[in-house]
């Protein structure tokens, strides 16, 4: 059972907060890892996508403005959304998106 303020997604989706003027890459717990694939460091995860933590910041600082709040880049398919400023906001990005549903208990 997860805890209420826990999101489940999948490793290609990054949730990103921006604070002050500061960009903050969360790191999340591993859920699943069926193949037993190494973890490996934010960085090298975003260059197996082609990407950087610096390119992405510069893309999402163009959805919203740079404003302070929640966000997730899509490091797979270089897609960017804003969320919101909370917790619940996220959980409904991801709704919109199809990754998650609403929790049946809640």
């Amino acid at each position: 059972m997860t805890k209420p303020e826990t999101i489940v997604y999948p490793v290609h989706y990054r949730l990103v907060v921006r604070r002050e003027d500061t960009w903050h890459f969360t790191k999340g717990d591993v859920f699943v890892n069926l193949f037993n694939i190494p973890v490996v460091e934010q960085k090298d995860l975003f260059a197996v996508f082609g990407t950087t933590m610096k390119e992405a910041a510069n893309e999402l600082r163009r959805v919203n403005g740079g404003k302070q709040g929640f966000y997730i880049a899509d490091i797979k398919d270089k897609k960017y959304y804003y969320c919101g400023d909370s917790w619940k906001d996220v959980k409904i990005k991801l709704q919109e998106l199809g990754i998650t549903r609403p929790d049946p208990i809640e």
